[in-house]
């Protein structure tokens, strides 16, 4: 990632939304950074299956997958599974050549513009977060993430579901980066109230809020619903802050998800993001309404 004299950060460009499930389409989009290794490796896995002498039919009958995915992995019309890669290096005497792709492949799986915005969280020291329709990405547990993606209109695949659901959780690896950077969220009232996935979903996923709340690095706050002054009425944002001294800021609408860039337009979002957790009830008022919601739901 590279920045200009007026600090704008370039590189990263994300088209739909990460939050929460919506977006234009969830196709695999690995055609970009990875599609070189990608590619390289399914290419990979056709030579050594000729060297062994099988045929397409053979190996996938040897290693539990069928013609058409063998033939699609080859012409890298599919992504390898992991469990493809090790079990055809075993297979085919690769020594771990092929296995040793695992990694690449698995990241490629995931959408690229997940892989952008965790490649941005992964570089910021500091990351502020307003969400007022769904728990935050990075603090959504699994069962509330595969909820929320199963409501996206149109639908979409269980494999596309599971890749999704998959992303999410491998974004949260920040929760226990060292060195930690901080992260601060504000939820409105509502996402606390949704009941999405059912109340034991709900249930849960307040619960998890409590524990991530003990984290020192991690401060959750709410913004209760009866509050008159609302700094962020035009909807969720994120600040990202880095160690040059840089910052880029993110908001969502229906369908797309805008990177800021702009020195002038994130600070303006600095401001409202400071103003609305000055707004917010404290982070230890917060644990208390947070458990008093969890508490009406017994």
């Amino acid at each position: 990632m590279s920045t200009d004299n007026g600090g704008r950060r370039h590189g990263y460009q994300t088209d739909h939304t990460t939050n929460g499930a919506d977006g234009a389409s969830w196709e695999e989009d690995w055609e970009d950074d990875y599609g070189p290794a990608i590619r390289a490796t399914c290419r990979q896995i056709k030579l050594w299956r000729e060297g062994a002498g099988l045929t397409q039919q053979e190996l996938g009958d040897a290693i539990g997958y069928s013609l058409g995915m063998v033939s699609a992995v080859e012409r890298a019309r599919r992504l390898p599974h992991p469990d493809f890669l090790a079990k055809a290096d075993r297979i085919l005497g690769a020594d771990g050549k092929l296995a040793a792709m695992k990694k690449d492949v698995e990241e490629a799986r995931y959408p690229k513009k997940v892989r952008d915005l965790a490649k941005l969280e992964s570089e910021a020291v500091e990351v502020g977060s307003y969400t007022n329709t769904v728990i935050d990405g990075l603090l959504q547990t699994e069962e509330y993430a595969r909820a929320l993606f199963g409501l996206r209109l149109p639908a979409c695949s269980e494999e596309e579901l599971e890749r999704l659901v998959a992303a999410r959780m491998a974004r949260q690896e920040i929760l226990t980066r060292h060195p930690a950077p901080l992260l601060t969220f504000v939820q409105e009232e509502a996402t606390l109230r949704r009941p999405l996935g059912g109340r034991a979903v709900l249930r849960h996923q307040l619960e998890h809020l409590l524990e991530l709340s003990e984290l020192r690095h991690v401060k959750i706050q709410v913004m209760p619903t009866e509050i008159e002054e609302h700094a962020a009425l035009s909807g969720s944002l994120r600040v990202l802050s880095f160690k040059d001294r840089t910052a880029v800021a993110q908001n969502e609408v229906q369908l797309t998800s805008r990177l800021i860039s702009d020195p002038k337009e994130v600070r303006i979002l600095e401001m409202r993001y400071g103003m609305l957790r000055a707004q917010a009830l404290t982070p230890r008022e917060s644990l208390a309404f947070i458990r008093k919601v969890l508490g009406e739901m017994t």
